[in-house]
Order: structure tokens, then sequence, then C-alpha cells
């Protein structure tokens, strides 16, 4: 029997819609708008586009969004004068740099200058010490959203194993000190696997729930995995199909074909995890916005 599909589109909208009426309830009654401020420097194809996206999700949802479009050339001293500013401008609770910068400017350096409390990526350190003890200001987008899909398909971690595949410090890193905490929507069993494992399959094929975050196309394969085994792709990799206009199609890190016959849930790619980051973006902005004016 083919496996429930996560939908990340749908899980993202339901938290839009409740977002939205966050945001007409703070304006209404405390007269606060969010705001955030994103900086985008050079002319990343990738980058652009993520940037728009979340310009829109802000703009539907209420949120006051301003974007920087700074030339690649500018230099790491101009960009840390831009965010000591913002750290300072009490209409932006969230400032969000996109990545990557271009090689000339050291993206720890510019991270490490945002004002934790602003910092709704959660990347900076204190942030990421704040996320380990159990005691964050915000989650990381990508692995909060992970774990919004589990909770709200029904897929409850708690006292499951799961298995993370990858162990960035965007997805895989955080995820699992998400999912460790002793708190609702986590008080998992988790294990990471990554390139030094041996047989990766050994581990997988133990889990209740795998999450895919590698940035390998179709790695996780129907004999890596359990029957009835939830699924979450994280991965989003292209590649040729010249049936395609592009010429390319996008695939994620999971055999989706094979394993969705074997799993009992798993999520699409495109159309699962991806969509979850930019809203998770968003949940923390407004986050921000609450915790700045207590």
């Amino acid at each position: 029997m083919a496996a429930t599909v996560i939908s990340g589109n749908q899980v993202a909208a339901e938290i839009r819609a409740e977002l939205t009426e966050k945001v007409k309830d703070l304006k209404a009654k405390r007269g606060i708008t969010p705001g955030l401020a994103v900086i985008l420097v050079g002319e990343d194809p990738a980058s652009v586009s993520y940037v728009t996206g979340k310009a829109k999700a802000a703009q539907e949802i209420g949120i006051l969004e301003e974007t920087t479009r700074l030339p690649a050339d500018t230099s790491e001293a101009d960009l840390l004068k831009l965010i000591a500013k913002l750290n300072k401008d009490p209409k932006f609770n969230g400032i969000l740099v996109q990545l990557p910068l271009p090689k000339h400017i050291d993206e720890n350096k510019v991270l490490y200058a945002i004002d934790p409390i602003k910092d709704v990526d959660g990347f900076h350190p204190v942030n990421v010490g704040k996320l380990l003890i159990g005691d964050p200001y915000f989650m990381p987008c990508t692995p909060h959203g992970v774990q919004q899909l589990l909770v709200r398909s029904g897929n409850d971690p708690a006292g499951k194993h799961v298995v993370i595949c990858g162990r960035s410090n965007i997805v895989g890193k955080p995820l699992a000190a998400i999912l460790l905490q002793k708190e609702k929507g986590a008080n998992a069993i988790v294990t990471v696997v990554h390139t030094a494992a041996k047989d990766i399959s050994y581990y997988t094929r133990q889990a209740d729930i795998v999450v895919a975050a590698m940035g390998r196309p179709n790695t996780i394969t129907a004999d890596m995995v359990g029957d009835g085994v939830v699924v979450i792709d994280v991965g989003v990799n292209r590649v040729n199909d010249p049936t395609k206009k592009s010429g390319f199609r996008l695939v994620g890190d999971v055999d989706y074909e094979a394993v969705s016959q074997k799993a009992s849930a798993i999520t699409p790619v495109p159309g699962g995890v991806g969509p979850m980051t930019i809203t998770m973006l968003m949940v923390n902005t407004v986050r921000a916005s609450e915790i700045q004016n207590k």
C-alpha cells in the first residue's frame, strides 16, 4: 500500500492562516506590526528566488518586510555597518542575511553580528546554545518545519526512534537538538548518521522516522528502510531531465517512488519540507516581535 503523502504546502498554509490572525491581533490590540529586514548581496538566482518568496509570504501574513539589495562587490565592513544599523532599528524585529555570501565576506562574522534577539534564522551561537539547552528564542527554520510536519500530520516523534541522515549546522545538528528535548512535539530517541558510517542502512532500517538531509539525490532506497516507516525528505537536488523545458527536475535525497511503497507516510519533493522553511521564518519574525515588545 502506498504511503500517505505529507503535504508541506497544506501544513504551511495552515500555519500561515494562524499567523495572519495573530498579526491582525497584534496590530489591533497592541499597535504592533512585526518587521523583517532581509539583506541580499549579489544576484545569485536561487537567493533572488528565496528572497522573493520571503517577501511574498510576509506580505500575505501582514508582516512589514524590506529587502536591501547590495551589489556583489559590497565590502564586509559596509555589510556589518548595515547590520549594526538594523540591530538598533525598532521597526525591524527580525534580520535575515541571505546565504551564501560572496567569497570575500566572512559568513560567520556577519551572522555573529546580528543581535541574537533579531536572529530569526537561529544561526547565532547564542541561539544555537539556547536551542541545545531547551530554551530557544527561535528554532532554525528548516528543522522547526520538519518538527511541525511530523506533529501536524499525526506522526508525533515522542518515544519514536528518529534517524537523521546528515549532520549540517543548518538541518542535522539543530533537528537532533529539537527532537531530543523533553518537550511536547519532541522527546524522541535520536540517532544521527553521516559519511563515517560504514553502513547507513544498519541504522535507517531500525528507524520509526527517517529524516534525509544529505544533499545527494536518491540516496535512501527502499531496501534501507523498514515497513511502515515515516520519511521526511529535506533534500532538493537538480537532476538532468531532457523531457522538461528547463532541462532538469527536482528530486529529494530519497528514492520517492520505491520508498513510498514501504513507508506509511512520506514528504514529496518539491512540496514537502520546502514550503515550511519560509513559513517558519515568518513564525520566528512574529515571535521576535512578541519577545521585543514583552
